[in-house]
């Protein structure tokens, strides 16, 4: 429930440290009913008075560089997507495609989706310099629709914040700098600060109190952008939008459901709370074993892989579902689909899989799938729906080929 309230507060969020003026030109192309497309692609422009050209999202999705190419046209100052989509400008334009764009005037680029990765950001800063985009205009947000949309960000001309920790000590939800070089660390993004009145706050889940500030915890949030709660489920508001700090009574927070923590005031998102994997007392985050599969062989899609756990025999085991670029599967070069569970490629595939996860996180891979191009389940932004891929390997809904230990 979205008040004209919230509606204001968050477009003056969205206002700082951005630099819009009625000189300015935002071009988009998120679906109208998400969030980010909705409050920052159209009412901003509204309440702020300036230019805005809207795109169709299959538009950007059938061709990436379409995108650019508004932006290069329409001089386009503003512009947000999630971290996929600059994956996807990366990994899809041509250099000959690229040598009629002209960046120079984009000024603030929103990856407005978590996780955001670094390789990411310099990859498409590196590969869009020679058409003038300027790095600086990168800007990690974090947001979400409960708080109308932004709850913090990067102001546009400042340097991404990253921090660099440990992966075993963040696996036990502790932030932890490197002390050796040898031992296995990860590069975090920040999503910025927080601004105006919002308020973030990093508790544990179970006791409902302050995290230390070298723990990963649950962000809360506070603040006049946080929306009244949930139409017509009474209960789940309650628990969502009404929390309090047990030892000192604050309140009221919106549980984001996230988990993250704050350094030197930057917010980092480490994953989400119902998305973590514990296998034998160790907490995994499903999107650094993503990344991890999707860095293993070539035949796996960028940001179309999804890890999560399931209960056999009374354990908790670990299984990924992965799209296969179309080259690789079988039947590409006419051989039947059915093919699939023998086919020596796909073979290959699943041990580089296991071998890359083994090697980096220590825990067996249970069962790999891997499916067809657009067969993961993802939401309107792009994020991997771990859950609905969990629910659809149980009832098997979206087996193609099964690899299991």
């Amino acid at each position: 429930m979205v008040s004209h309230a919230n509606l204001l507060s968050n477009s003056a969020n969205l206002d700082h440290g951005w630099d819009h003026t009625p000189e300015s030109v935002l071009v988009s192309w998120l679906p109208h009913f998400h969030d980010m497309g909705l409050i920052y692609g159209i009412i901003q422009p509204l309440y702020k008075g300036f230019w805005c050209v809207l795109m169709i999202p299959a538009a950007f999705t059938q061709q990436p560089l379409r995108w650019l190419q508004a932006i290069s046209r329409y001089r386009a100052t503003h512009s947000a997507a999630p971290n996929f989509a600059y994956e996807l400008c990366v990994r899809k334009i041509a250099p000959e495609q690229r040598t009629a764009l002209d960046l120079r005037s984009w000024r603030m680029a929103l990856n407005g989706a978590e996780p955001i990765r670094l390789e990411t950001l310099e990859q498409f800063a590196e590969m869009f310099a020679p058409c003038g985009f300027d790095r600086r205009a990168l800007c990690p947000g974090y947001g979400l629709a409960e708080a109308t949309l932004k709850v913090s960000a990067t102001r546009w001309a400042d340097e991404p914040a990253t921090y660099t920790v440990q992966v075993a000590e963040l696996e036990q939800h502790r932030v932890v700098a490197p002390t050796v070089l040898d031992q296995q660390t990860t590069t975090l993004v920040s999503s910025g600060r927080p601004a105006l009145d919002t308020q973030v706050a990093i508790v544990h889940p179970e006791t409902l109190t302050r995290c230390a500030p070298d723990e990963v915890g649950e962000i809360w949030v506070a603040g006049s952008g946080v929306t009244h709660g949930y139409w017509n489920r009474r209960d789940e508001t309650e628990r969502t939008f009404r929390a309090f700090l047990r030892d000192t009574c604050e309140g009221p927070f919106l549980r984001t459901g996230d988990l993250g923590f704050v350094r030197d005031g930057e917010l980092f998102i480490t994953g989400r709370l119902k998305d973590l994997i514990v296998i034998n007392g160790r907490n995994y985050y499903p999107q650094d074993i993503e990344q991890t599969v999707e860095r293993s062989h070539p035949a796996v899609r960028t940001s179309c892989c999804a890890a999560f756990s399931v209960t056999i025999d009374g354990e908790e085991r670990l299984v990924v579902m992965a799209e296969i670029e179309r080259r690789y599967r079988p039947g590409a070069r006419g051989e039947p689909a059915e093919v699939a569970r023998l086919s020596p490629e796909s073979e290959e595939i699943v041990k580089a899989m296991r071998r890359a996860v083994a090697e980096q996180h220590e825990v067996r891979l249970y069962d790999v799938q891997l499916l067809k191009v657009g067969s993961i389940p993802k939401t309107s932004s792009g994020k991997i729906q771990r859950h609905a891929c969990r629910t659809s390997f149980l009832n098997g809904s979206l087996s193609d080929s099964r690899k299991k230990t």
